[in-house]
């Protein structure tokens, strides 16, 4: 399986001051210990974790996921690393990608506690949504957001995501359905 050496990545990505590649199983320590210490920051936005997310076995799934989902072509998960000193500070994904006559995926993306407003979610999501706008020739990227999640919001329109409505019970997170704005950026839309 392709993602587990840490060099065996074919996609990486780099901009500003960050790096992006495809996790794999050399990321278990660094993953766990800041998805440990965000978890109090991010359970207001993510779904519901169980109880052994944060075990390697749980861990060696996820890989599993991701390395079909990039075999597919259905998504594209990506670690984000800080350039200076390659320490992880989140994650950007595009996952389900729809081709047809829609070409589209939906950008998910976290920054870990100790990582937040420094400029690495803002880099992330430009570079994956180049990445999607170019190698791989899609259309539209969207995205959704809970709408007490201001720093969300703002990001994503800082980024040149447009607002395009409020989706009700739209994913369930932390256990509960919740309504969430969508938002969306297309090619040729200025990427800011």
């Amino acid at each position: 399986m392709a993602l587990w050496r840490d060099d065996s990545h074919e996609t990486t990505l780099t901009a500003e001051n960050i790096r992006l590649r495809h996790p794999c199983i050399d990321d278990y320590e660094a993953w766990a210990k800041l998805r440990h210490a965000s978890r109090g920051h991010t359970i207001p936005w993510e779904p519901a974790w169980s109880e052994d997310e944060l075990t390697r076995t749980a861990f060696k799934r996820r890989l599993r996921r991701y390395h079909q989902d990039i075999e597919t072509g259905q998504g594209y998960p990506f670690f984000v690393f800080r350039a200076e000193d390659d320490v992880l500070v989140g994650a950007c994904n595009l996952n389900n990608v729809r081709r047809g006559v829609l070409q589209a995926a939906d950008i998910g993306y976290w920054v870990g506690l100790p990582h937040v407003r420094k400029g690495y979610a803002r880099a992330a999501v430009r570079r994956v949504v180049a990445f999607a706008f170019g190698p791989l020739h899609l259309n539209r990227v969207e995205a959704a957001t809970h709408p007490e999640n201001a720093p969300s919001r703002a990001l994503l329109l800082a980024v040149g995501f447009s607002p395009e409505g409020y989706a009700r019970n739209y994913l369930k997170i932390d256990g509960q359905w919740r309504d969430h704005l969508k938002f969306a950026i297309v090619r040729g839309d200025p990427l800011l």
